[in-house]
């Protein structure tokens, strides 16, 4: 290959890896997104007899088409939580009893972790691809 075709095939590839790179950080935005929610969201007490928040989990898929992936949607866990007997807590319900969500800190504190490294990964991509892009255009302009 001549140098310009070198060129134009490494803007071809940067512009691939951009776009592959930008939808795993879309995704791992989501991750994050959905994980504080989460978090924030685990103390939160309601009445015995009502559902407890429901925990989010991201749904995603491979996108054939452009390559990388799609957030497919937001599937929700249970609502049945625990229930805690607390008759003082002005929430409780004739039995006493209040509702929390079942959602583990350590295993949402190891998921932020994931989510977060892969987001750090993929923004590591574009700025390698972005740098490659721009050698190529100091390639084609010699």
């Amino acid at each position: 290959r001549t140098s310009g075709e070198n060129a134009a095939h490494e803007i071809v590839a940067a512009f691939d890896a951009l776009g592959i790179a930008g939808s795993g950080m879309t995704a791992h935005r989501v991750w994050l997104d959905a994980l504080s929610d989460n978090i924030s969201n685990m103390n939160t007490a309601v009445s015995g007899d009502e559902e407890a928040f429901r925990q989010r989990y991201v749904a995603v898929q491979a996108d054939d088409a452009r390559g990388g992936v799609d957030v497919a949607g937001v599937v929700w866990g249970s609502g049945e939580g625990r229930l805690v007997y607390e008759p003082t807590n002005p929430l409780a319900n004739e039995a006493g009893y209040v509702r929390y969500p079942d959602i583990d800190l350590g295993e949402q504190m190891s998921y932020l972790i994931l989510a977060q490294r892969g987001y750090q990964a993929n923004a590591a991509v574009v700025d390698r691809a972005k740098t490659s892009y721009e050698a190529a255009l100091q390639i084609g302009r010699r």
